[in-house]
């Protein structure tokens, strides 16, 4: 593998902030690789879209990244992942695509009641991944689904501990717990960023899943088996990118990464439904 291709970056994208709860593993993780980052806040959020929708934003998008260079492709979205990572897959045979998908295995390996919840989009619920993934794996675990309207909305403004994001989890999270829940699988890479406050509204009795350290994890060991990893050099460049507001983009992750990265401008281009500089 040509050095210039280690060192390529690692693509990752989301409808908006979220992914960068996918990405802060892979920078724990992997700290020499290049990271770019694309946030598609224009179409925020897409748990609202209808399939088709979400599969020409995130092939747009995708494309985008390999312009770019990306040497692999993380879907850090689930609702993105659901709705079109087999899409993108087809469309690109030969790129390393990795994608998120419900933690259900593990929730129901560690279940004790048999009782376990799942947050997450409508179009998550809906997507042809979530029904494989309960198929092959729910076994006799019992599955209560709920989506949390206007959970992703207040993340995006950066409210993680107010009164109106607690009144969202608890109208959710209550009627689990009273059926018997005690495992909590996180279904949208938006949802890390309130575990605290998930927390404590479930208590420690109920096992809380966030899928994001295994999603980096799948990372590394694709970049090993393809002989893509960056092995060497310093700490690997991180560029962000927004299809909405880059100055709202740039102060959340400072928030939620504790980081400040550069952010640019990106805006779909209405004839052909391509990413461009903005």
């Amino acid at each position: 593998m040509k050095p210039e291709v280690r060192s390529a970056p690692i693509g990752i994208f989301d409808s908006g902030v979220g992914g960068l709860s996918v990405l802060n593993e892979v920078r724990r993780l992997l700290p020499e690789e290049a990271l770019l980052y694309v946030a598609d806040q224009a179409h925020l959020p897409y748990g609202s879209l209808s399939l088709r929708q979400i599969r020409a934003f995130a092939a747009g998008i995708a494309r985008y990244l390999l312009e770019q260079g990306a040497k692999m492709i993380v879907v850090a979205c689930n609702t993105a992942s659901a709705a079109g990572l087999q899409h993108l897959r087809r469309l690109w045979p030969e790129v390393p695509f990795v994608g998120m998908e419900p933690a259900v295995k593990p929730a129901a390996e560690q279940t004790r009641t048999g009782v376990v919840g799942i947050l997450a989009t409508p179009a998550t619920f809906q997507g042809p991944l979530f029904a494989s993934v309960v198929e092959r794996f729910a076994g006799g675990a019992g599955l209560l689904k709920a989506t949390c309207p206007g959970l992703v909305s207040q993340i995006e403004k950066g409210e993680l501990e107010t009164e109106a994001t607690r009144s969202i989890l608890e109208k959710a999270l209550r009627p689990m717990l009273a059926k018997g829940m005690d495992c909590l699988v996180l279904g949208c890479t938006h949802y890390p960023f309130v575990l605290p406050l998930i927390r404590r509204i479930v208590g420690d009795a109920v096992k809380v899943i966030d899928p994001s350290p295994a999603v980096a994890r799948q990372v590394a060991r694709l970049l090993d088996a393809g002989g893509l990893r960056r092995v060497t050099g310093p700490e690997g460049e991180v560029r962000l990118c927004s299809t909405g507001s880059p100055l709202q983009l740039g102060l959340l992750a400072k928030k939620l990464s504790g980081q400040s990265w550069p952010v640019s401008l990106l805006r779909w281009a209405e004839s052909d439904g391509a990413l461009r500089p903005g």
